[in-house]
């Protein structure tokens, strides 16, 4: 049969120790098992398995290491040295809570789920937004439940669950083509506590939880933008039979204003003024989110030209300061006009012409 390099299958020096032989097929059992790795892994996992048993025994080992696979005859080491049917891997994964958990079991004793995270979706105005506001919310949620002090059980009163003897994990033993396996999984009488109810509490039914209406005040800062999320810890809804809540998140939405558009920190405002005004010039107030701010139309302003005021915007949350203020000037052009004005604007136009030709013979 063709030699085959035991250090090769499982990545590791021939001057490895033990181990780092140990440690190398933790790797690859955790790679190639068929539990995780499905039926593709089958053969590669066979192939690790039968390194590691040769690799492992220092007998086997040296008369590898001074004849090779040859030396265990035509059918290999199986026939040789231990079976691979009696190999037990629970000694190989005694302490990798890691693959435990990837079996579905549970690393440490007693875990306590925890509780869902809730959201609420919190509508605000951009006053409110500008200034910052407290807020009082109502929700639903499964709290606690103060009968039993959330144990599920009658009274309070838990004992020691007879499948695990307390542990919250049972070993379960399965043989493959490749061996014994023996995992870990969570106790599923009494799903990893590692206690059990006596007697069901008659209030949350042996949940440990009830659905309650909770209200809450909330801080929302000034500046918060549209869309974003306060997370409040702890205020979801209760974790299962005594295990740590989860949180609540609380979406902040903005209403549209009916004056001013925000685009980050800055507002926008459009402010409309007459063609006289634009002609001119002007002065006009306008009211903000806090107080008023006074601007000035300068003679000859064109339509969409942007005045812009410093620090009149909305407040920068976290970094201090706020942003601007920026005002486009739309200038409104009548629709209809009367026989007077038509003929003054005509007049104005004749002499506006006259005085560029005159602008220009002059240069």
């Amino acid at each position: 049969m063709a030699d085959k390099d035991y250090y090769k299958v499982l990545g590791i020096d021939k001057k490895a120790s033990q181990e780092d032989i140990k440690k190398a097929f933790r790797q690859m059992a955790k790679k190639y098992h068929p539990d995780i790795a499905g039926k593709g892994g089958e053969e590669k996992f066979k192939e690790v398995n039968e390194a590691f048993q040769v690799l492992n025994d220092p007998k086997a080992r040296k008369q590898y290491d001074q004849h090779g696979v040859s030396s265990f005859g035509s059918q290999g080491y199986s026939q040789q040295g231990p079976s691979q049917q009696d190999f037990d891997f629970s000694d190989m994964f005694s302490d990798m809570g890691d693959i435990f958990n990837m079996f579905g079991g549970s690393q440490s004793q007693g875990t306590n789920r925890s509780g869902s995270d809730l959201r609420f979706d919190l509508e605000i105005s951009l006053e409110e937004a500008f200034s910052g506001v407290e807020k009082e919310i109502e929700y639903p949620a499964d709290v606690s439940c103060e009968t039993c002090s959330g144990t599920g059980a009658k009274d309070g009163k838990l004992e020691t669950c007879p499948d695990c003897n307390g542990a919250g994990r049972v070993r379960r033993t399965q043989r493959t083509p490749f061996g014994q396996f023996v995992s870990i999984i969570t106790c599923p009488n009494c799903q990893g506590l590692g206690k059990i109810a006596k007697e069901l509490c008659g209030k949350c039914k042996g949940t440990g939880r009830v659905s309650k209406k909770r209200k809450l005040k909330i801080k929302v800062p000034a500046g918060i933008e549209h869309n974003s999320y306060l997370r409040l810890t702890g205020q979801g809804e209760a974790g299962i039979l005594g295990g740590p809540p989860g949180d609540l998140y609380v979406l902040i939405r903005i209403k549209p204003h009916e004056r001013f558009e925000r685009v980050g920190d800055d507002l926008h405002y459009e402010q409309k003024v007459s063609l006289l005004e634009a002609i001119l010039g002007a002065e006009h107030k306008i009211r903000l989110l806090d107080g008023e701010a006074k601007i000035t139309i300068p003679k000859g302003t064109q339509s969409h030209t942007e005045v812009v005021l410093k620090g009149k915007g909305m407040p920068r949350l976290q970094r201090g300061g706020k942003g601007d203020l920026i005002i486009k000037v739309v200038v409104e052009i009548p629709e209809k006009i009367t026989k007077r004005q038509e003929a003054i604007i005509k007049e104005f136009e004749g002499e506006s012409k006259e005085e560029k030709k005159k602008g220009f013979f002059g240069r």
